[in-house]
């Protein structure tokens, strides 16, 4: 039979070991949250470089197009809406419709609504 100081001391170390895992557990708990903010935030970093270096590519191109002297001169009449010396404006407009539009009376649209 055991004593009863061997009892206490027994429910004690079970008690510590208890509480040294919940504590345990709860650093693994804190550890598992921290990974998963860090691998969503490794995912968007990996996203964000490839959106940048899609933007890098086009971006390469629009210097090229501005090295030749077409390229600026088609940048620079965009940017500013300039022309050349005996150059016109068009305006392209689009065709009149040639049906006409009545608006129906409030009565038949109660009815269509009906």
């Amino acid at each position: 039979m055991r004593t009863k100081h061997a009892q206490w001391r027994q429910g004690l170390t079970i008690g510590v070991l208890v509480l040294a895992a919940l504590w345990l557990g709860s650093l693994i708990w804190g550890i598992i949250g921290k990974a998963e903010i860090a691998i969503a935030q490794a995912r968007e970093a990996k996203l964000q470089y490839a959106h940048l270096q899609t933007r890098k590519g086009v971006l390469e191109q629009q210097l090229n197009a501005f090295a030749t002297p077409l390229g600026r001169d088609a940048a620079i009449r965009t940017a500013f809406g300039v022309a050349k010396p005996g150059e016109e404006v068009i305006v392209v407009v689009p065709p009149a419709s040639t049906t006409a539009t009545t608006a129906k009376p409030w009565w038949r649209r109660v009815i269509q609504w009906l």
